[in-house]
């Protein structure tokens, strides 16, 4: 039985070169080609692919929110995403949402995209070489910055981090920590400082980042 694959771009151009080239291989059944998320996910009421091969650029609705839509809607449909964009952090999200893999189309040749849907169809995820060598280049560099940032801060202030991160008050912290208020903003302040950021929101949201605490 040939693989279902659903096509998404708002480029007809990209669209028509996508179906020529996997209407080639007898294993995969194109179900239908959409240039907008509003179109798609009307066609997937009626019939769901296997794999979607999904742009995340897309008139009226952005990739992202398509992709929870149909993991929400239609759980077994893997999700295949194919972008111009190759920001780790965007791969990232959306493998974290829960995408099944990400191609390149400045990269990605016809082999790599059969290889991709089949390792995708069959359970796998799926990352090109040129992607995984930028997400471990910033895994490395992460790992340094948060080797550095950690080294700058005092144990109380790793304490009190995780308890800012919990969304825990100064005076809440204080008690559980058994010290004054005014203790308490004295390290938070020196936690700014220390991560370069200007307020609560952007010291949690670095932190995080920068896996200093669990």
């Amino acid at each position: 039985m040939p693989i279902k694959v659903a096509l998404t771009d708002d480029h007809p151009m990209v669209l028509s070169g996508l179906k020529s080239a996997l209407e080639e291989n007898k294993d995969i059944l194109i179900t239908g080609a959409y240039s907008s998320g509003y179109d798609l996910l009307e066609a997937l009421k009626i019939n769901q692919p296997d794999v979607l091969l999904l742009d995340i650029h897309l008139p009226h609705m952005n990739g992202e929110k398509i992709a929870q839509q149909v993991l929400r809607d239609y759980p077994a449909i893997k999700i295949l995403i194919l972008s111009a964009q190759e920001e780790s952090f965007l791969i990232q999200d959306m493998l974290t949402l829960g995408c099944s893999g990400y191609l390149l189309k400045s990269s990605t040749d016809h082999d790599i995209l059969i290889d991709a849907i089949e390792s995708v169809y069959s359970g796998a995820i799926f990352l090109e070489p040129e992607l995984r060598k930028i997400l471990m280049a910033d895994v490395c560099k992460m790992q340094k910055k948060s080797t550095k940032a950690a080294a700058l801060l005092t144990k109380k202030e790793k304490e009190i981090l995780h308890y800012v991160i919990e969304g825990l008050s100064s005076k809440k912290i204080a008690d559980v920590l058994c010290i004054s208020i005014r203790t308490v903003e004295t390290h938070r302040f020196s936690l700014l400082q220390k991560m370069d950021v200007k307020n609560t929101a952007e010291l949690v949201r670095k932190a995080l980042e920068l896996h200093l605490v669990h």
